[in-house]
């Protein structure tokens, strides 16, 4: 990891400062730690910097984190960490309950060689959540498609007046023959079925 992003907001976001107070600003303290440091202080600059970065680091107040996350992860995944310092620590007090996802927390005290594990650490930790949020996603789609599949079974049991398993066989057949998935064959019976069913409920002859 050597390109980084630091992002400032509207409250963070520094005016220009006396030479003597430059030295306690993440851009400063990173780059005299070995790293190429680019600043955004808008979201459209950070859209826009954030692809040539490898992590970004957040100089904002906690609650904003959320917001700047979501933004920098549509463009590349790359690790998120927090610059806490006395700043960003105050303007963050009424946040301390939020559920707050950062892979990282720099400081301004912060020594190079524990800069370099903290993101080290911090780009593990973001491949971990990133595993972790594919397979959260995968296995809620797969409740999502059992779902689908237990209903049809049902409607499929019903009408044909058919165990569940002998409805699961001719559910799997008509994929195999309509060349289908499954689910989505069963997605297509249960929205008839409720169809047809909405439309005897009105009235409604066929």
């Amino acid at each position: 990891m050597h390109s980084l992003l630091v992002i400032y907001n509207g409250t963070t976001k520094t005016e220009p400062i006396e030479d003597s107070l430059k030295c306690k600003l993440p851009e400063f303290i990173l780059r005299s730690s070995g790293y190429l440091v680019d600043v955004a202080y808008t979201a459209d600059q950070a859209a826009s910097r954030i692809k040539e970065a490898d992590a970004s680091i957040l100089h904002v107040p906690v609650s904003e984190i959320k917001t700047w996350g979501a933004l920098l992860m549509k463009e590349k995944t790359a690790p998120v960490i927090w610059w806490c310092n006395d700043e960003t620590a105050n303007l963050s007090l009424a946040a301390c309950g939020d559920h707050i996802m950062v892979d990282g927390i720099l400081g301004p005290s912060m020594l190079p060689r524990e800069i370099h594990w903290s993101l080290h650490f911090s780009a593990k930790q973001c491949f971990e959540r990133q595993q972790w949020l594919k397979e959260r996603e995968q296995l809620l789609s797969r409740i999502e498609e059992r779902k689908w599949i237990d209903m049809a079974k049902g409607i499929l049991s019903k009408v044909k007046n058919i165990s569940e398993s002998e409805a699961y066989d001719l559910l799997r057949k008509q994929a195999m023959n309509e060349r289908k998935r499954m689910v989505d064959v069963a997605t297509s019976i249960v929205k008839v079925y409720q169809l047809l069913q909405d439309q005897t409920q009105g009235g409604t002859t066929l």
